[in-house]
């Protein structure tokens, strides 16, 4: 897995700094919904039972992915546009919309 992390446009904390003890426990549970679902197959479980666990663990990590998109914009974008107008350097901003480009792609994909 790639990081892109540019110390010269970024801030000391992520955009989900604020919300990380939220975004941990509901990574917890999400963590919690996977080994749930490999017991149903160890205990053979029925199939359709097993899609529905499947497709409620796609559903939190995409509320995962959203909230993590959605403060990546309001921060790290903000933040590079705040030092793209400072600079005169449209490619700083320019870059970080292209980060959040490629990784809503890679979302839907």
């Amino acid at each position: 897995m790639e990081t892109n992390q540019n110390p010269d446009t970024h801030t000391q904390h992520h955009g989900y700094h604020a919300d990380k003890s939220a975004l941990e426990r509901r990574l917890k549970r999400i963590e919690g919904q996977v080994r749930g679902v490999a017991k149903m197959v160890d205990e053979d479980k029925y199939c359709i039972d097993i899609l529905t666990q499947i497709s409620a663990i796609n559903a939190a990590l995409h509320k995962v992915s959203v909230q993590l998109i959605d403060d990546h914009i309001g921060h790290c974008v903000v933040d590079a546009a705040k030092s793209s107008i400072q600079s005169g350097d449209p490619s700083i901003v320019q870059d970080k919309i292209a980060e959040a480009t490629a990784a809503i792609s890679r979302l839907v994909r």
